[in-house]
């Protein structure tokens, strides 16, 4: 299949590139490279634009006749959105918009969408199923609802097929150490913890040990991102041979509160690493985690990197070499 990949050049993007490749697909970047990075793309095709600009699309769509595309372009910092909502709105919903539009002009009638577990505000279960209610609480989140909501008014007005992907934390890096997660400013922590491992950065923070959880830190749920890359590609195959919107959450299914994975991350590096205990940030739930039944039901899809610890020493040998 020749694919569109909308922010290929991002952390999951460009690990999605390689995995269609490795599959015998053609993949096509397009990314504007406000957070992505070139290099990430490998030889893949790059066409450099944004979303936000009809003209670019139509040009890239009218360019080759894809069969399916891919969408990673998104803003995707919590707080952020919350101090800027009218950038998070036109880059995540009117851009998403623009994107279907443009897609429905060339004859598109696929997509994989990458969704957020933000979509579900604070969690009502102890692991968070396609039924959970959708009830973002900040515009990140609302912004991907948003899309959500197009994409089945769509599958009803146009016949748009579309599979939208519910990742909680992605984490880890390509086995290879090639491509890696690299953002400015970086918000996860993973990546955060490993930086003051190497002593860089502004000195690691952890916000609140006073939940009512073990250890008194969040617990959250780490996929990694070569497993969403392996759903993306089993969600495509899905598209193939199923009409209409669909929806399925990505997560190993197991928690870890945020000193697990310091701890993890200590036995991974080999010594100490410093951190200061922080007041609780606003809006941080106790604990999210995701139930995947119906992605390993459907999709088939099982992820294979459970273990925090081999999560993080994937992500580790990218950190200490990055290639960009």
């Amino acid at each position: 299949m020749r694919v569109l990949v909308c922010g290929g050049a991002g952390y999951i993007g460009s690990h999605m590139v390689r995995r269609l490749r490795a599959a015998g697909h053609v993949a096509t970047v397009f990314d504007n490279l406000s957070t992505g990075h070139r290099a990430a793309v490998g030889d893949a095709q790059l066409v450099v634009g944004d979303l936000r600009r009809q003209a670019d699309l139509e040009a890239v769509l009218a360019g080759d006749r894809f069969d399916a595309v891919m969408h990673f372009c998104a803003r995707s910092l919590v707080g952020e959105s919350v101090m800027q909502p009218y950038d998070y709105y036109d880059n995540n919903v009117v851009g998403t918009l623009n994107l279907l539009q443009a897609m429905r002009t060339a004859g598109v009638d696929r997509l994989v969408f990458s969704s957020t577990a933000a979509v579900f505000g604070l969690p009502q279960a102890d692991r968070i199923d396609e039924t959970h209610p959708i009830a973002p609480i900040n515009p990140y989140g609302a912004s991907k609802a948003m899309a959500e909501r197009i994409l089945a008014d769509a599958a009803v007005a146009y016949g748009l097929r579309s599979v939208a992907l519910r990742y909680f934390n992605a984490a880890g890096a390509t086995p290879s150490g090639e491509i890696g997660e690299s953002h400015d400013p970086e918000t996860h922590l993973i990546p955060n913890v490993l930086r003051a491992a190497l002593g860089q950065g502004a000195g690691l923070k952890v916000f609140g040990n006073d939940y009512p959880t073990h250890d008194g830190t969040c617990i959250r749920d780490y996929v990694h991102v070569d497993d969403l890359a392996s759903a993306h590609l089993a969600a495509l195959e899905y598209l193939q041979t199923q009409p209409g919107a669909h929806s399925f959450n990505l997560g190993n299914g197991n928690g870890f509160s945020v000193l697990e994975v310091i701890e993890a991350a200590v036995r991974v590096a080999g010594h100490s690493i410093p951190y200061t205990i922080e007041e609780r940030r606003s809006g941080d739930p106790d604990v999210l985690v995701a139930s995947s039944e119906r992605a390993r039901s459907v999709l088939g899809w099982h992820p294979r990197s459970a273990d925090i610890e081999a999560i993080i020493a994937s992500a580790w040998r990218w950190h200490r070499s990055p290639r960009y």
